[in-house]
């Protein structure tokens, strides 16, 4: 699972790390790099939707294997060529591998760990959060290093190709008792889990995209704030960074209070006043204590690993995790594509941050209002 997680936002980040070469080696027309940046939510959205009917018809090991096989491929496929279409052909088949983990993940947890739901969620988001960082800051020199940018995109698929030989003898094993199984045996009759039907599961996929809108937007936006605040442009790179870094601590702490409180609140809340002072803060003193400011950003976005690990609190079975797992995530990421959109209109239109940070704020008020209906505890599978 560690391994798995590692994989899962590697592919996106060195792309936007080495953007601007892959647009001047592959002739890409602005319209097609903003295709290409917008694409992630898309298929995390699109994808990750159809996963649950792919669980009902494939063992989950089975599938793990075939997604990290296609993300592997795919960022091959996409160094090899010089077609702009290809080059987003490719990158949508290693996206497709990585929307479909996105929602395996919360229900292999379930399914392996009920009892420690908390503790492997918080290993497995600080995985993937120090695999986003790492693929960050290291693709830009391995390309410098191999003289091409091609080597910064395409050393990942080696990640993923590794993450997928633990996965083989369950996805072996998982065939063979489906080939061993009884022709007679009728399969168990199944309720049909339906999140969207359910005030519990809207509420999670907004808190879900609530919290990556803003996500994406600081990833996005954050080091364009720090350079108009007369940052040099390393610092503002390595500030960015800082929010992502002090994240992995977060992402290991945060499941783990999840699972031993009995209400969410204190942490919604929490986790809300620590975004909101970081707004202000990026708002009202940007030249004051930058570290400060990021420190704050990066305790705010622990709304991520707190969500994942509500996915499998608020679900009694694997079949309800993954149910819930997929509305939350698909539905969220289609909220979550209008943040940085959004946040450059805004800039745009004013000249400024005031504007982009009072719609993140109106953001973090829709956030804390969907966290304080998942806060208490209840389970999908009741249907309210």
């Amino acid at each position: 699972m560690l391994l798995v997680a590692l994989n899962l936002r590697a592919a996106v980040t060195s792309l936007g790390a080495l953007l601007d070469e892959v647009r001047t080696g592959l002739g890409l027309s602005g319209t097609m790099a903003g295709v290409v940046t917008t694409l992630p939510t898309v298929a995390f959205a699109g994808l990750g939707a159809l996963t649950p009917w792919l669980v009902r018809r494939f063992a989950p090991a089975r599938l793990l294997v075939a997604a990290m096989l296609a993300l592997a491929v795919g960022q091959v496929l996409r160094v090899l060529t010089d077609s702009a279409p290809v080059f987003l052909l490719t990158s949508a088949l290693a996206l497709a591998g990585i929307a479909v983990a996105n929602i395996l993940l919360p229900m292999l947890v379930k399914q392996h760990f009920p009892h420690r739901t908390g503790l492997v969620t918080g290993a497995y988001t600080m995985a993937l959060t120090a695999g986003t960082t790492i693929a960050a800051a290291s693709a830009v020199p391995i390309a410098h290093a191999f003289g091409s940018w091609r080597a910064g995109l395409g050393v990942w698929a080696g990640l993923a190709a590794v993450a997928v030989l633990p996965w083989v003898p369950l996805a072996l094993r998982a065939r063979a008792a489906r080939r061993a199984a009884p022709a007679t045996a009728a399969p168990a009759a199944r309720t049909r889990i339906r999140p969207a039907r359910t005030g519990l599961g809207w509420a999670m996929a907004v808190y879900f995209g609530a919290q990556s809108l803003s996500g994406y937007a600081i990833m996005g936006w954050l080091a364009q704030l720090f350079r108009d605040a007369g940052y040099q442009p390393e610092s503002a790179g390595l500030l960015l960074a800082g929010v992502t870094a002090l994240g992995v601590p977060i992402a290991l702490l945060m499941p783990a209070l999840a699972g031993r409180l009995r209400t969410l609140r204190p942490l919604v809340l929490s986790l809300t006043a620590a975004s909101t002072a970081a707004y202000l803060g990026l708002a009202l003193a940007p030249q004051g204590p930058a570290l400060l400011w990021v420190a704050l950003l990066a305790v705010g976005q622990g709304a991520f690993p707190l969500i994942l690990t509500t996915i499998g609190l608020r679900a009694r079975t694997a079949e309800g995790t993954v149910a819930l797992s997929a509305f939350a995530q698909s539905t969220g990421y289609v909220i979550a594509a209008l943040g940085p959109l959004l946040v450059g209109v805004l800039y745009e239109a004013t000249g400024g941050w005031v504007a982009p940070i009072g719609f993140l704020l109106g953001a973090l008020a829709v956030q804390t209002t969907a966290g304080m209906v998942i806060a208490r505890p209840r389970f999908i599978e009741d249907g309210r």
